[in-house]
């Protein structure tokens, strides 16, 4: 007897924790009876259904979520035919609502489990067990008695809450997530009430037991996993919880796991916030969910939320200069108009996060703003992911603007890759959210990046863009640009915008100063097994007109006046990267430290 847990994920680098759970939950016992197979949206339907054919499973288990729904029902339409025999079943946040309309529309279904689905599915499989030990075939009659099922006849009894410290442990063996994201969680269930989350159905927030989650995460640790994600809503909802898990952390940083937490920034406490700043750099990233600064609108969707607080708090962790902070936004909102995100958005920018994401509002079956969208006038797609379409504030016209602005922050934003050159060019505009306007209608004009998507001429095409709207400063936006390049990325061959270096001084002094390396080591101290030749291939020096190394320069840059030689030399050294924004590392060189007397090296 076969039961096959499936999951289809949004990406390859995803997993499934739901059925490495209900295998794990099942006990050894009953583990021999359990397969699992994991594909992506990506692979072509007709691979997926002939690949669960050839394993012939008695019993198919599919766990469903907004990104795979559409194409799980495209198999459910399929799969009748090639395994006649297979009883099916569903599970997971997609069909736990809902569920009776989804076995009309497909009579084929053996069932749903509703919920948490590890003690569901364990006597579930039990039956099955039994029944084929006596030669029986499973019907609707042994299901009836096992709690949190929908079945063709209706529900079963509604199944109690699990302890959290029964949940088995996902990873003793880590070879299915080689090259993964690997998800860990602490608890379940959310304080608050968010309506467009579905989380706000479970108020009840359950915690595993903190000497378990050490003993865990001391697992993650040992075996040096790139990155941990804790899936927790909330996390830091327990501030008890929370600062044991972040202190153990910091404690037992093995200088390699990065861990990933989803919280709420402004009920950070001192002390907290304190205990983050100790951390070593890239050891912790926060996504913090923002989502509007409209109060109408954070009232209106039951947000908990002190704005101030919240930024005085993303600032104080800011300043430490070593935790990368995701900010989220969401467009459709009630009450939350084109202008009202601008807004919105603006006040977020300021904040200076690492990421700023900007959502569009989905429509959840289950959650409370699912029965409120006809009072807002809130029309989405009828298919996953039920995203909105417009709204009585918000039209269609003005989403899709928003859609492009999206792009544009994605792309020249969220890319950490242009942080020198957009602070400068904020400066032409009203508001940040008024250049990510124009931005995106400029590339509208130019047809967007369909033709080329490679990082030059993404660079490119921002130079273009800011001689358009600052056409005056052009040679400081080629050096802010060719600066943000070198950090990022030692070139092979300068970019077309920066020209060639002609200059046969320039030349000489570059080559001075690595033969005069190769005998000092002065400043490449770490490429000791290098002649000069290969340190000058290793790293890049680069001679710079304007000072764009120094943010605090960057206000009487306009009015700067660029001397006939370079300004400084930038030496960029790439075996050196900050690790919180990969930047290679820069040194500003005095134009005398090329073998002759040094007056000083200033770090960028």
């Amino acid at each position: 007897m076969k039961f096959l847990l499936t999951a289809i994920n949004a990406k390859y680098i995803h997993s499934n924790p739901a059925i490495y759970s209900l295998r794990g939950y099942a006990g050894e016992t009953l583990r021999q009876y359990i397969e699992l197979a994991e594909y992506t949206v990506n692979q072509p339907l007709q691979n997926i259904l002939a690949d669960i054919y050839y394993r012939k499973p008695d019993v198919i288990g599919f766990s469903c979520y907004i990104w795979n729904w559409s194409m799980v029902q495209e198999l459910l339409a399929e799969l009748p035919k090639v395994l006649p025999d297979t009883d099916i079943w569903l599970g997971g946040p997609e069909v736990t609502y809902g569920a009776l309309d989804i076995l009309n529309r497909h009579p084929w279904i053996t069932g749903i489990m509703i919920g948490e689905g590890e003690a569901t599915f364990k006597e579930l499989l039990e039956c099955y067990v039994e029944n084929n030990v006596r030669k029986a075939k499973s019907s609707e009659e042994d299901f009836i008695r096992i709690a949190g099922l929908c079945l063709p006849s209706g529900f079963t009894d509604p199944r109690e809450t699990i302890d959290m410290d029964k949940l088995p442990f996902l990873y003793e063996d880590l070879a299915p997530f080689t090259n993964k994201i690997i998800y860990y969680e602490s608890a379940r269930g959310c304080p608050y009430r968010c309506s467009y989350c579905f989380s706000s159905v479970d108020k009840q927030v359950r915690l595993r037991d903190i000497g378990i989650v050490k003993k865990q995460l001391q697992f993650f640790l040992d075996n040096k996993v790139a990155q941990v994600k804790f899936v927790d809503r909330t996390f830091n909802c327990n501030h008890k919880h929370a600062t044991e898990i972040w202190r153990y952390i910091y404690e037992n940083d093995n200088g390699i796991t990065n861990f990933h937490f989803e919280i709420s920034a402004d009920i950070l406490t001192e002390d907290e916030i304190r205990l983050l700043r100790k951390m070593r750099p890239g050891l912790v990233q926060l996504e913090i969910g923002v989502q509007s600064v409209n109060a109408r609108t954070i009232r209106a969707v039951e947000r908990i939320m002190n704005l101030e607080k919240l930024e005085r708090a993303v600032k104080e962790i800011h300043r430490g200069g070593n935790i990368h902070q995701h900010l989220d936004l969401i467009a459709g909102l009630p009450y939350e108009d084109y202008e009202s995100f601008g807004k919105s958005f603006d006040r977020v920018y300021a904040m200076r996060p690492q990421q700023l994401q900007l959502g569009f509002l989905k429509v959840l079956p289950g959650a409370p703003m699912h029965e409120r969208a006809r009072e807002y006038g809130i029309v989405y797609t009828k298919k996953p992911p039920y995203e909105v379409l417009y709204t009585k504030w918000l039209s269609y016209e003005d989403v899709l603007r928003l859609k492009c602005i999206e792009e544009m922050v994605e792309i020249y934003y969220n890319s950490n890759q242009y942080m020198r050159t957009l602070p400068f060019l904020e400066r032409v505009f009203d508001s940040p959210f008024a250049m990510y306007e124009a931005m995106a209608e400029f590339f509208e004009e130019k047809g967007g990046f369909s033709n080329s998507p490679a990082r030059a001429y993404r660079y490119q095409q921002l130079l273009r863009f800011a001689e358009k709207c600052d056409g005056e400063y052009s040679g400081i936006y080629r050096e802010l640009l060719l600066y943000d390049m070198y950090l990022r990325e030692n070139l092979k061959s300068r970019p077309d915008f920066a020209g060639k270096i002609s200059d046969t001084d320039i030349k000489d002094r570059i080559r001075a100063f690595y033969q005069n390396e190769e005998r000092e080591r002065r400043y490449l101290q770490d490429y000791a097994d290098y002649d000069w030749k290969q340190m000058s291939k290793m790293t890049h020096l680069e001679p710079f007109y304007y000072p764009v190394w120094s943010q605090k320069d960057l206000e009487g840059m306009r009015d700067y006046i660029p001397p006939k030689t370079p300004a400084a030399f930038v030496l960029f050294d790439y075996g050196k990267r900050n690790p919180l924004t990969n930047e290679a590392y820069a040194e500003v060189m005095e134009l005398n430290c090329f073998g002759r007397e040094d007056k000083g090296v200033r770090e960028c």
